[in-house]
């Protein structure tokens, strides 16, 4: 009887899509164990990515799901969560302490990406990860800016330097190395020696996700960075007009060249939000990065309106994310954070370097 309401639960867990990986749980691997006594199931589930907005949802769904069944009496449900460490470029090894290298790319500048990125980092932090970033716009650095960080970074032993950190994220930039108005007149090897040496030089502490806010462009410089850096996976912003969807496709096709997976296309400026009176609209246009993602099939992590707020809030050095905690935008980049953690616990593990990380949660 009990090896009947077992199999009754797998089936009915196979059946439970997971928006964020489009894969249902027993295929995903998300399914740690099944336990029965007499009409009562146990189920235990650890998702591959940092959910922890979405746990007790799920758990409710899944227990609702269980219970619905005419054999089972009641079912205890409970959900975890654990990053593990993915597959990166053949011939590259991942870095001490970072499971997971996830580079934010455009094909160009001004749709926002360094935004996205920062409020990325949150919001996979808000999620239950411990996240880096790394500005990789050697000639632009915005993300000091943008975490309220400033002064040169400290280190320890002389020869290793130590991440700044603020909203609970550690940074590193060249912008922590100059003053802010100084521009960076180097070419292209000195750049990708520099960024090589702020990758491997920093004290990163137990990351689950280093965030690589990688410049603009498909030049020299980015591919140089992706073959040399162990990126386990990618997302490409772009917003909905046609210039910038042309560009953010030569973006995508750079790393197919390089064998890093596109996770997904972040849709910025998605629409416009009046501060005044609220009124949304398609200001550049509709559809675009769905219509990409479609192309290219690959998944659209989301869309994000462009709104004052997230611009105020990234030049005083709150991103959105820290700043309106449980918004509806907030809500947003923490849904897109999701999406694209899941598709990347989607890839192969890397077996050459694990972390144990071991997450209790009550039931």
């Amino acid at each position: 009887m009990s090896e009947t309401i077992e199999a009754r639960a797998r089936e009915i867990l196979a059946g439970i899509i997971d928006p964020h990986s489009g894969q249902d749980l027993v295929a995903a691997g998300a399914l740690r164990g099944v336990g029965v006594s007499g009409d009562k199931v146990s189920v235990d589930i650890q998702l591959g990515y940092p959910a922890l907005s979405w746990q007790a949802t799920l758990s409710a769904q899944v227990k609702q799901a269980l219970e619905s069944d005419p054999g089972i009496g009641s079912a205890a449900v409970g959900v975890s969560c654990r990053v593990g460490a993915h597959r990166v470029q053949e011939g590259l090894t991942p870095l001490p302490n970072i499971r997971n290298i996830i580079a934010v790319a455009s094909g160009k500048g001004g749709v926002g990406k360094s935004t996205v990125a920062a409020n990325l980092a949150l919001a996979l932090r808000a999620e239950g990860a411990s996240v880096g970033v790394l500005d990789a716009d050697i000639y632009g650095p915005s993300q000091p800016r943008m975490f309220g960080l400033s002064g040169k970074p400290d280190t320890k032993d002389g020869s290793r330097i130590e991440p700044k950190i603020n909203h609970g994220i550690q940074v590193m930039s060249i912008g922590f190395l100059i003053e802010e108005d100084t521009p960076m007149i180097w070419r292209g090897p000195m750049v990708t020696q520099a960024l090589q040496q702020l990758l491997g030089d920093t004290n990163w502490v137990d990351l689950d996700y280093l965030v690589i806010d990688l410049p603009p462009g498909t030049g020299d410089i980015q591919l140089t960075l992706c073959q040399r850096v162990p990126v386990s996976g990618a997302v490409i912003v772009t917003t909905p007009q046609d210039i910038a969807l042309l560009d953010a496709r030569k973006a995508l096709k750079m790393f197919e060249k390089v064998n890093v997976p596109v996770l997904g296309i972040i849709e910025n400026m998605s629409t416009h939000i009046c501060s005044n009176c609220g009124h949304e609209e398609h200001v550049f246009g509709e559809g675009g990065g769905e219509r990409m993602a479609a192309q290219y099939g690959v998944p659209m992590l989301g869309s994000l309106p462009l709104d004052i707020r997230i611009r105020e809030q990234a030049d005083g050095g709150t991103p959105t994310v820290a700043a309106l905690p449980g918004s509806e935008l907030a809500a947003r980049y923490q849904g897109i954070a999701r999406n694209a953690a899941a598709r990347l616990s989607l890839q192969a593990r890397n077996k050459s370097i694990q972390f144990p990380k071991i997450v209790i949660q009550n039931t």
